[in-house]
Parts: C-alpha cells; sequence; structure tokens
C-alpha cells in the first residue's frame, strides 16, 4: 500500500463536553455529511437533537467516525461491520480497563 493510501493518524485530548455540528464534525474527519448520516442510520455514532439541522456530535462521536473510516478505508469494511467492529473494540477496552481494576485491588 502506498502512502497515499493512508488516513493521517490525529492525536490530542478529546474533549467530552465539547459538541460538534454536523458541518464541524465532517469538516474535522473529512467526510461528506451523507457519511455521518449513514454512521447514524446505522447507529454507529448517535447524535443530540431530534432533527438533522440541530445535531450536535460529542468528542466520542469524533473518534467514532475517524474509526469508522479508518476501517472503511484501509481494510474495506462496510458499515454492518464496522459498527460490529466498533461495539466489539469498545467492549474489548472496557474489559481492559475493568481488568486493570481488579489488578490494583
Amino acid at each position: 500500500m502506498t502512502s497515499h493510501h493512508l488516513l493521517p493518524v490525529h492525536t490530542g485530548t478529546v474533549i467530552e463536553d465539547d459538541s460538534l455540528t454536523l458541518d464541524q464534525l465532517c469538516d474535522a474527519c473529512g467526510v461528506h455529511a451523507e457519511w455521518v448520516i449513514s454512521l447514524v442510520e446505522e447507529s454507529i455514532i448517535e447524535p443530540q437533537g431530534d432533527e438533522i439541522q440541530v445535531w450536535r456530535f460529542s468528542g466520542g462521536c469524533l473518534i467514532r467516525v475517524r474509526s469508522a473510516l479508518r476501517l472503511h478505508h484501509d481494510l474495506g469494511v462496510n458499515l454492518a461491520g464496522i459498527a460490529l467492529a466498533l461495539d466489539l473494540m469498545d467492549e474489548l477496552e472496557n474489559m481492559r480497563t475493568q481488568l486493570k481494576i481488579m489488578k490494583r485491588d
């Protein structure tokens, strides 16, 4: 795979109290609104608000959209597969956190 096929990896701190509009999320991830809407329809991310015009997205949604994008572009995973992969990754992270807590006791 050549370097022009790889997506950049962004690092930094996500502040959960911040929220993004649909346009801001799209700009931050370099995707079209249709992609984000399809992620919402597959329950991969969950916006706050009932209407698209007032949707707000958390920092966690930003991370999930970027992860979904990497899965789609790098591995060719479809939306259903992305949903499953991200859910499994979340569960794995929760289990690791629980294991760390148990080791401390």
